[in-house]
């Protein structure tokens, strides 16, 4: 099932972006920022070389921005939002600063039921703010094989926990890359490198926007 087809007719519902505050991250910090992404093939980077995957790409493109940033590349080909929680302990090391949570669309595929993919997501977030460290949210879209109402209960998992959590949300990861044959991999799932930065490229103001806000509270 190729999921990036069936996501074409939801491209609309990412549309809206969350507001970014006019104040980004303090330039040309000594120390850097301390972040991992926690996520499944679609930021490990598979079937690319490492060095195009969307943690290290992301990295980049924030350093060109003067913003220094220890990157962790800690995503898993195949997970759920249940591994991730799973994981979370020894994924995300003491010390870090930052989390951007990108799991789910292995739980859209397989029709987990959007109440477990919640609960998983819901303790992701809350245990990492127990730590202090600062989450970003990325969406997901569920495929409309499963029905109307199963993507309506999956796809407002994350609107719903932005705001009852207290999070910030990208609406959804592959916003300018799904459906897109010649920004995706043989298998129409995975992005290409050139999809990747893509995906860097639109995400990458919501991302200066959490680290600005992370900078003001340490501050």
């Amino acid at each position: 099932m190729h999921i990036l087809v069936l996501l074409m007719g939801l491209m609309t519902a990412a549309s809206a972006q969350t507001p970014a505050p006019e104040n980004g991250p303090a330039q040309g910090s000594a120390k850097p920022i301390k972040m991992v992404v926690l996520g499944d093939s679609l930021s490990a980077g598979y079937g690319l070389p490492a060095a195009a995957a969307f943690p290290v790409r992301l990295q980049k493109a924030l350093e060109t921005k003067g913003i220094k940033v220890s990157m962790t590349n800690a995503g898993v080909s195949g997970d759920t939002a249940s591994g991730g929680r799973e994981r979370l302990d020894w994924s995300v090391a003491d010390g870090t600063d930052a989390v951007i949570v990108e799991l789910g669309a292995n739980d859209a595929l397989r029709g987990i039921d959007p109440a477990v993919t919640r609960a998983a997501l819901s303790d992701i977030i809350t245990k990492l703010q127990a730590r202090k460290i600062a989450v970003l949210l990325c969406g997901m879209l569920a495929p409309p094989n499963y029905g109307s109402e199963y993507a309506a209960k999956f796809n407002a998992i994350y609107p719903d926990l932005s705001k009852s959590l207290g999070v910030p949300l990208y609406p959804f990861f592959l916003d300018g890359v799904a459906a897109d044959a010649k920004l995706n991999q043989a298998d129409g799932m995975h992005p290409t490198a050139e999809g990747v930065d893509i995906v860097v490229k639109n995400m990458l103001p919501t991302v200066e926007a959490f680290l600005g806000a992370l900078s003001g509270q340490r501050s």
